[in-house]
This record gives structure tokens, C-alpha cells and sequence, in this order.
């Protein structure tokens, strides 16, 4: 009895913890996107609220929380509403199995970092990404307006398009750890990271990963120049920001995922011997392909839509098939 409700308490304070921490992650990563596009374009970004604008972001999200609501008429009200929790919900509920450190000893327990450690965990990361996409389809779908279902539609046959490749890229590295958990695939990174087996991989990864976040140079369910916003375009206040911050989160889940399946997750120098530095090399790797996504925006400009959708079926899928058959040969041979 006693041990479930130590389990209980300790799921429930990991869970609090991982929420809040990628919560004020998601807020200050936009100010550190304005700010490094700022730079890019040889501009300031935002300076006036607080020291260095350090308070943009709490000033964001008091400016959505009052602002007016608006509903159209002829919106499907439920789906409307419940359409950016979906997205949120999906967004954060993948960090669930994301391990970002080893195991921890408090109050005389082992502590594992990672909120749930199942045996499924990358199926589970997969579900919840399709989970994700039905928000915006149904955001699109239900606002009434003909752009928002063009942007809905888009975003369909995107996720559909490039979630097939990004489930065989990741196929390598199940294949080299032999598990689904991803603990145990960055435990079978302990001597040699994936990607030094699996470079070509990584960059496929990376690629995919942009398209399933409709990050640019794949930001065409929102693109402005030819939808007017997109998806989201009936969208105001509050519900505007939630489908802002699942796309962040969502950015965050994509490094974070990349991280543990390519780049050795929590593992670094002295990370087993020194505790508390697990997290931290898990958190610097992460910034860093954060950082490249936001790099990557501010350099390449919007493709056509069917130049996507090509590249995604004849250029990026072959790549990926060829690669878990040649994976898949060489571990059986070795």
C-alpha cells in the first residue's frame, strides 16, 4: 500500500515539475526566437518590457487573457473550443516518456527521471504527435471559414505524408538498441552516440521532424501569403495562444525526441559520477537543435506546397525505406 502511494506522489511531483519547466520553457523560447530572428534580420527584437525584454512573455500572456473572444456564427462552437486543448493536451503529454535524466537516489528511493518509462514509449511519443494534428484539423474545420479548412486539409496531408518517413527514420535506431523505451535506447548509446552510425539519418530526422511541426520551410497549413493566417485564421485571445504554445512545445518534443535517439540523451562527460548533470547535458543538447530550428527559419524561405509534397513521397520516404533495410541488414550480419 505504502509503496503505491509513493509511487503515486512521485509520478505526480515529476509531472508537476516536467509541466512547469517546459511551460516556461515554451514562454521564453518565443522571446528567444524574436530575439535571434531580431539578429539574424539586424534588428533589436524586443527590448522595452522589463531589462533586455525579459517580461515580453508575461506581458504576451496577460494581453491574451484579455483580450476579446471572438466566436464566428456559423463555427462549429464545441469543436472550436475544444480544438486548441486538443492541441496543447497532445503537445504536452508527450513529454510523459521523454527520459532527460538517469536514475536518481531521494529520500533512500530510486527516482527514475522520466515521468512514465514505459516499454512502448517512441509508439507512445507517435500517437500523441497524430493526436496533436487533429486539433488543428478540426480548428481549421470548424472555424466556418474556407481558408481555415484549405489550412486544415494542408496540414492532413502533410502529417500524413511525412509522419510515414519519420516512423521508418526512427526505425534505425530501434533497430540498433533493439527497445521501443527510450531509456533503453540512449542506455545502448553509453560508448558511441547514433548518430555516428546514423548521420545521414539524423539529418532525414531533422528535416521530417520540421514538416511534422509545420515549421518553415513546411509551414504551409498557416502560410500567410497565400491563406491569410491559415489553420488558426478565426482564432483570438486565449485560444490563439494555445495553439501557439503546442507549436512550441510540439518543437521542444521533436528535439527533445532527437536528442534521446540520436545525440546519447542525458549522457555526457562525468554525467554518471556527477548527479544533477544528466539533465543539464540533456537541456544543452536540446537548446541547441532549438536553436537550429529557429536558425533554419530565419534562412530558408516557404516552399510550394507541391514541391513538399514530392519531396516527402519520392525524395525523403526511399531515403528512409533504404535506410532501415540497410540498418536492419548490417545488425543482422554483424
Amino acid at each position: 500500500m505504502m509503496d503505491t502511494l509513493f509511487f503515486l506522489i512521485e509520478a505526480l511531483v515529476k509531472t508537476i515539475v516536467v509541466i512547469a519547466v517546459a511551460m516556461g520553457f515554451v514562454a521564453y523560447l518565443t522571446l528567444a526566437e524574436r530575439k535571434i530572428l531580431g539578429r539574424l534580420q539586424v534588428r533589436f527584437g524586443p527590448n522595452r518590457v522589463g531589462p533586455y525584454g525579459l517580461l515580453q512573455p508575461i506581458a504576451d500572456g496577460i494581453k491574451s487573457f484579455t483580450k476579446e473572444d471572438i466566436i464566428p456564427a456559423n463555427a462549429d462552437k464545441p469543436l472550436f473550443v475544444l480544438a486548441p486543448m486538443i492541441a496543447l493536451f497532445a503537445a504536452l503529454s508527450m513529454f510523459a516518456v521523454i527520459p532527460f535524466g538517469g536514475t536518481v537516489h531521494l529520500f533512500g528511493r530510486a527516482v527514475k527521471l522520466v515521468i512514465g518509462d514505459i516499454d512502448i514509449g517512441l509508439l507512445y511519443v507517435f500517437a500523441f504527435a497524430t493526436l496533436g494534428e487533429y486539433g488543428i484539423v478540426l480548428g481549421g474545420w470548424s472555424s466556418g471559414n474556407k481558408y481555415g479548412v484549405l489550412g486544415s486539409l494542408r496540414a492532413a496531408a502533410q502529417m500524413i505524408s511525412y509522419e510515414v518517413a519519420l516512423g521508418l527514420i526512427c526505425m534505425g535506431t530501434i533497430v540498433l538498441a533493439g527497445s521501443l523505451r527510450l531509456t533503453d535506447i540512449v542506455e545502448a548509446q553509453s560508448h558511441m552516440w547514433f548518430v555516428v552510425y546514423q548521420p545521414l539519418t539524423f539529418l532525414l530526422y531533422l528535416v521530417a521532424g520540421l514538416a511534422e511541426i509545420n515549421r518553415t520551410p513546411f509551414d504551409m497549413p498557416e502560410a500567410e501569403s497565400e491563406l491569410a493566417c491559415g489553420f488558426n485564421i478565426e482564432y483570438s485571445s486565449m485560444k490563439f495562444a494555445l495553439f501557439f504554445m503546442a507549436e512550441y512545445a510540439h518543437m521542444v518534443v521533436i528535439a527533445a525526441l532527437a536528442t534521446t535517439l540520436f545525440l546519447g540523451g542525458w549522457l555526457g562527460p562525468y554525467s554518471s559520477s556527477v548527479p544533477g548533470l544528466g539533465p543539464l547535458w540533456f537541456f544543452i543538447k536540446v537548446c541547441v537543435l532549438v536553436f537550429f530550428f529557429i536558425w533554419e527559419r530565419g534562412t530558408f524561405p516557404r516552399l510550394r506546397y507541391d514541391q513538399i509534397m514530392q519531396f516527402g513521397w519520392k525524395v525523403l520516404f526511399p531515403l528512409a525505406l533504404a535506410n532501415t533495410v540497410v540498418t536492419a541488414l548490417v545488425v543482422a550480419l554483424r
